[in-house]
C-alpha cells in the first residue's frame, strides 16, 4: 500500500523538477498525513530528497562545482507565502542586502506578513514571519518595497549620501506607476528621498 504512495510521491517530485519545494500537504491526495510523512522520511533516508525545514522538502539542484544547491531562505519564504496565499515583505538587514546596501547575508531573515506569524528553522538560519497591518504590505513595486524597508532599517536622519545616491539610482529602474503608488505608502521622510526620482 505505502509503496504505491511512495511511487506517486516520487513521480510528483520528479515531475516538478529539481529545486522545487514541497510540503506534506502537497501529497495529501495520496494518503493521510501520517503515511505521507513516513514516505517522505524514507525518501530522505534514501537520499532521494532533502528536508530543508520541518515539513518542507526538496530534490536539490546539483552543480558539478559545488554539488547540491539547496533552496535559499527567500525561495522557502516565497513558497510558504504561496501555499498560505499570504503576502510577504522582506525587512531589515535582508532588505539592505537585497538592494546592495549591505554585503552581509543575514542569518535570520524577517518578513512582514498578513499570514500566520511563525518561525522556521533552517540548518543554521531562521526565517521569521511577523504579522503586520495591511498598510505595510500595500506596496506593489519590487524595488520600491525593498527600498522602503531598507530605509526603515537605516533609520530617519541616518541615511548617508552614498546610500541615498544608490537608492535613487535603483528607484529609477522601478515602474513609474508602481513607484507613485508606493510613495503614498511610505513615511514622509522616506517620501522626500523617493520624490527625487520623480
Amino acid at each position: 500500500m505505502s509503496l504505491t504512495i511512495e511511487n506517486k510521491i516520487i513521480t510528483k517530485i520528479k515531475k516538478a523538477g529539481r529545486g522545487s519545494l514541497f510540503f506534506v500537504n502537497d501529497f495529501i491526495a495520496f494518503g493521510n498525513s501520517k503515511a505521507v510523512n513516513k514516505v517522505l522520511e524514507r525518501l530522505v533516508a534514501k537520499n532521494e530528497i532533502k528536508r530543508v525545514a520541518r515539513g518542507i522538502y526538496t530534490r536539490p539542484k546539483t552543480s558539478s562545482l559545488i554539488g547540491e544547491i539547496l533552496p535559499t531562505a527567500e525561495d522557502i519564504a516565497k513558497a510558504i507565502a504561496k501555499r498560505d496565499k499570504a503576502r510577504i515583505v522582506p525587512t531589515g538587514s535582508f532588505a539592505l542586502n537585497a538592494i546592495g546596501l549591505s554585503t552581509q547575508v543575514p542569518m535570520n531573515v524577517v518578513y512582514l506578513t498578513d499570514g500566520a506569524a511563525r518561525k522556521i528553522r533552517l540548518n543554521n538560519r531562521t526565517i521569521t514571519f511577523k504579522k503586520t497591518s495591511p498598510k505595510n504590505l500595500a506596496t506593489i513595486g519590487e524595488i520600491s518595497t525593498l527600498v522602503i524597508q531598507a530605509l526603515k532599517e537605516i533609520g530617519k536622519d541616518k541615511v548617508q549620501e552614498w546610500e541615498e545616491k544608490k537608492i535613487i539610482e535603483l528607484l529609477k529602474k522601478e515602474d513609474k506607476i508602481r513607484l507613485q503608488h508606493d510613495l503614498k505608502m511610505a513615511p514622509e521622510w522616506i517620501r522626500i528621498i523617493m520624490r527625487k526620482v520623480i
